[in-house]
């Protein structure tokens, strides 16, 4: 009997398919119209949940679980709203145990051949920019699976749901959402890593969440233009593909399930995810979920080191990680 590929690739090809599935659910969850939002606490900061987000949660959780019962899986809104998935009635099209071929098909890094089940923690964001999702801004919105080992992001995959919506919208037949995945030492699928423009400056920060200091920061970068979007996952994806030069969010304000997925990612195409000091975060399962030391993401090492040298000390000493 031929030898099962090792766990990463099987942890990664299932989570595309996975992922997959779950935006189908979001998608469903938005035809149909009743998103059921439920708030997690003060209303006044727009931390809410919708029927989507539960549903894409226990369609993961469950589906990981199935498959891989030693992985510690951490959710969002399990964990934000104490509830278990353990405790819902999992429809059975929702449990999925397939696994995309061409993920398994890989040759995997020598680095990540001895990982177990034990060792791995699992990120799970099942919809990243909910806001974003009650607003009708669905090309911000992001369902992530981030894959670390030893306080290390290794792996991820990025679904976007709405990928393609309005040309889908006009043409019937155009293909509808996308799925892409990275792994250190090995590299990234489901899209091209594309260079920034060479003469100008542009830099992606959040959309909703914007403070005196987080202006501040992003003033001192000296950027030629700033995109202002929803969604962790969604500006990482704007430095992948080459559409801004870094992503910069000086404040504690997104959690581990927002940024595993998309360092791995990054990573995996040489680029940096950092907190605001340089450092990348940890991601074992102990650690508590807020990115204290707020994020810059960027695609090479000499831009990287750029952005963190202009954040003054005096707010890098406010946000400590």
């Amino acid at each position: 009997m031929a030898a099962s590929p090792p766990l990463i690739l099987r942890l990664v090809a299932s989570s595309v398919m996975i992922a997959n599935q779950a935006g189908k659910i979001i998608r469903d969850v938005m035809t149909k119209g009743e998103l059921n939002i439920v708030y997690k606490g003060d209303k006044s900061k727009n931390d809410f949940q919708t029927e989507a987000d539960r549903s894409a949660e226990t369609c993961i959780i469950s589906s990981l679980a199935a498959l891989f019962p030693a992985i510690t899986i951490i959710g969002e809104e399990a964990r934000e709203s104490g509830h278990s998935q353990e405790q819902c009635d999992v429809p059975p099209e929702w449990i999925i145990k397939d696994m995309d071929q061409a993920v398994l098909g890989k040759q995997c890094p020598s680095s990540l051949e001895s990982l177990v089940e034990k060792d791995i923690v699992v990120w799970v964001d099942p919809l990243d920019g909910t806001q974003e999702y009650t607003q009708g801004f669905l090309d911000h919105v992001t369902v992530l699976i981030g894959i670390s080992a030893h306080g290390k992001a290794l792996a991820g995959v990025i679904h976007q749901p709405f990928y393609n919506y309005k040309a889908k919208e006009s043409d019937p037949n155009s293909p509808l959402g996308r799925t892409i995945w990275g792994i250190q030492d090995l590299g990234v699928g489901g899209y091209t890593p594309q260079a920034p423009p060479a003469d100008k400056r542009i830099i992606t920060t959040t959309r909703s969440h914007n403070t005196s200091v987080v202006q501040a920061v992003l003033d001192a970068m000296k950027p030629d233009e700033v995109i202002r979007v929803g969604g962790a996952g969604n500006k990482v994806l704007l430095v992948m593909e080459g559409k801004a030069h870094a992503y910069v969010y000086a404040n504690a304000g997104c959690k581990r399930w927002d940024t595993c997925a998309p360092e791995a990612i990054l990573n995996a195409q040489g680029g940096f995810l950092t907190d605001v000091h340089g450092q990348p975060y940890d991601y074992s399962a102990t650690v508590e979920p807020l990115n204290k030391g707020g994020v810059i993401a960027s695609a090479k090492k000499e831009e990287h080191d750029y952005y963190i040298s202009r954040i003054s000390q005096e707010i890098k000493d406010k946000l400590v990680s």
